[in-house]
């Protein structure tokens, strides 16, 4: 293989692994002269390799689709199966790290051409893999163009509809995708809230790439998997009350952190804070997380509330009881 055809190569590797790349680094990467990037980038369009250049000082390269499937060693018939595969993946989390499944997907799917793109969504709507699909459905257009933003740092905007039917409009930069309770859960960072926030992505529409880079906020794994926790919790209940503690808000929201979300001040020394669940006992269990020696008060409405009083006298009897005699053994 010649320094050429090795370098050329090494070229297409960086243009699939960043959507966008400006001349000057992909320079510095390969240690050749911008001059030459251009003359490699016109070898790869020769091949086949649709490959959108602009000028200027913030311009550069990215790969785009093109009219037909390039040389990546696959025929249509394997590209096709490769990518019913990787979507199939993604809706079971066959694999441990999503992100895995979709960037593979969206990386595959960049360099379709739309013929085999829409022969690509014909069989995987007749794709039916075993059990039973019980979540919201999801475009994987959507999420290939999502792990697309996360994985190159780059803002987005988008149309969110929210639970109670109302949209607006969000700019993000996207930090993780993650599948959990049926669902895909975008976590981003709201640049008009100035805040972390969390969406249902089958719930996002009308994506657009504003192509600026932003360097990423630290998150652990840990921090990830709590945002989707409480996202997915924060949804209407069997069984919703309120809380209304002797704590200021700020205290209290640096008492529950992400736990917090919806707690409003009801004065300058009281917080009211939503809380629920699928029956009176998980209501009960969020009101245990009050921190110890906060008084509140609740209006949890009957029958839970008798329900909730009839249990706790019964505990109080139990604990006030003299323990029962030891078993010997």
């Amino acid at each position: 293989m010649t320094d050429t055809t090795s370098r050329a190569l090494a070229l297409l590797n960086l243009l699939q692994t960043h959507r966008h790349w400006p001349g000057s680094e992909l320079a510095d990467r390969l240690g050749v002269t911008e001059r030459t990037v251009r003359r490699d980038v016109e070898r790869l369009r020769e091949l086949g390799y649709r490959i959108e250049s602009a000028p200027g000082a913030t311009g550069g390269y990215r790969l785009e689709a093109g009219s037909a499937v390039p040389p990546l060693l696959l025929t249509d018939d394997e590209a096709v199966a490769m990518a019913i595969g990787l979507r199939v993946a993604a809706e079971q989390r066959l694999i441990g790290g999503p992100e895995t499944t979709l960037t593979a997907l969206a990386k595959l799917e960049q360099v379709l051409p739309a013929a085999l793109r829409r022969r690509v969504n014909a069989l995987a709507d007749a794709v039916q893999p075993a059990g039973i699909r019980t979540g919201a459905a999801v475009s994987p257009a959507v999420l290939g163009e999502l792990a697309l933003a996360v994985r190159d740092h780059e803002r987005v905007r988008f149309s969110y509809t929210s639970a109670t039917g109302a949209v607006t409009s969000r700019r993000v930069e996207p930090h993780a995708l993650a599948p959990a309770d049926r669902h895909w859960y975008l976590l981003c960072w709201d640049l008009d809230r100035d805040d972390w926030r969390t969406f249902r992505v089958d719930r996002l529409s009308g994506i657009q790439h504003l192509r600026v880079l932003f360097a990423p906020k630290p998150l652990t794994r840990d921090e990830i998997e709590e945002f989707v926790l409480v996202a997915r919790s924060w949804v209407r209940q069997n069984v919703e009350t309120d809380a209304v503690m002797a704590m200021p808000l700020d205290e209290m929201r640096a008492w529950f952190g992400q736990w917090g979300q919806g707690a409003t001040a009801e004065d300058a020394q009281h917080t009211r804070w939503p809380v629920g669940g699928a029956d009176w006992r998980e209501a009960m269990y969020g009101l245990t997380y009050i921190p110890p020696g906060v008084e509140y008060t609740t209006d949890l409405a009957e029958p839970s509330r008798s329900e909730l009083r009839e249990m706790l006298e019964r505990m109080l009897r139990a604990l006030d009881a003299p323990p029962p005699p030891a078993v010997h053994r």
